[in-house]
């Protein structure tokens, strides 16, 4: 049985602060902490056959508390760009009410809100989706045709794309998805990768 389990990183100093965060190279908070071991916690008793999270350390230190907590310290992990959080390009940085103030509240509301409008020098979810999708089918999905059970741990916008993708959501659905920090989406994948099924633990 073929089982993917997605994590978003846990909480960020720039989750907590309300700043568009991107590709910043943030670290995680001593809640974002708590939060990635309860998610090993949640997680133990799988067995996992690899892992891959993006370049970035809230995810990378996520990963390794989730490995801690399930006690697969040993696991093979691979770290990709193409697992990175959206790309928030002029807004990085800048806090929900500094950003409304310099674009105005309608403009930042089309940018976080629609699928394929991109703030400048940014990325749309769509553009995220480009990136994370192919190296998913390239390089994840082939291991859970084989009947490995993979664990990601990423971003909100990345494993947006992902469960865009598994879940057959339109592009109106997926703009309604949050993934909160921390909390294990784990699917059981058959060989034709269709899902068998669905639970996100610890909700």
């Amino acid at each position: 049985m073929a089982l993917l389990a997605l994590v978003r990183h846990g909480e960020s100093q720039w989750n907590l602060e309300n700043r568009f965060t991107g590709w910043e190279d943030v670290p995680l908070t001593e809640t974002g902490r708590r939060e990635a071991t309860r998610a090993g916690e949640l997680l133990r008793g799988m067995r996992f056959d690899a892992a891959y999270s993006s370049v970035l350390q809230r995810a990378i230190v996520t990963l390794d508390l989730v490995m801690e907590a399930t006690g697969q310290t040993d696991l093979p992990v691979t770290k990709d760009q193409a697992l990175n959080e959206r790309h928030y390009g002029d807004l990085q940085g800048l806090n929900k009410a500094e950003t409304a103030a310099k674009f105005g509240a309608d403009q930042v509301h089309i940018w976080r809100r629609s699928y394929d409008v991109p703030p400048p020098g940014g990325e749309s979810l769509k553009d995220t989706a480009a990136r994370t999708l192919p190296y998913f089918e390239r390089v994840i999905a082939p291991r859970l045709v084989a009947g490995e059970s993979i664990l990601v741990v990423a971003h909100g916008n990345s494993l947006r794309s992902i469960v865009m993708h598994l879940d057959k959501l339109s592009r109106e659905q997926v703009l309604e998805l949050n993934i909160p920090t921390g909390v294990p989406i784990v699917y059981d994948i058959a060989p034709d990768l269709t899902v068998r099924s669905k639970r996100i633990l610890g909700q």
